[in-house]
């Protein structure tokens, strides 16, 4: 069994999640959003992003809104829906409680 490719798959199981916390009161532009992932050692590359960027749009949970850059061409600002706000407290729920069951399971502390 190939290590990486576990890894990869748990990283991809939370990235909506993840990128809805990150766009959590702020709005973003993509390179933003890869950037804070990247910071989390969260890797992922602009061809994963924009079509979960999209699908996430027409789910509802996103909405965004072009802006004008002083260093470039116009900036795609994503920012969370109400609907989205509304799916993030749910995912939030649901991951302390993964997150719990997978500590008592792994016997790991709370963190």
């Amino acid at each position: 069994m190939n290590i990486e490719n576990t890894k990869a798959q748990m990283r991809k199981g939370v990235l909506e999640y993840c990128i809805l916390s990150i766009l959590n009161g702020e709005d973003k532009y993509t390179s933003e959003i890869l950037d804070t992932l990247k910071d989390a050692k969260m890797l992922v590359v602009e061809g994963t992003i924009y079509p979960l960027l999209t699908r996430l749009k027409n789910a509802g949970l996103l909405n965004y809104r072009w802006e004008e850059s002083t260093s470039g061409p116009p900036r795609k600002y994503y920012t969370l829906t109400e609907t989205g706000k509304l799916f993030l407290k749910e995912l939030d729920t649901t991951w302390d409680e993964l997150r719990n069951a997978t500590n008592l399971v792994t016997k790991t502390k709370n963190s």
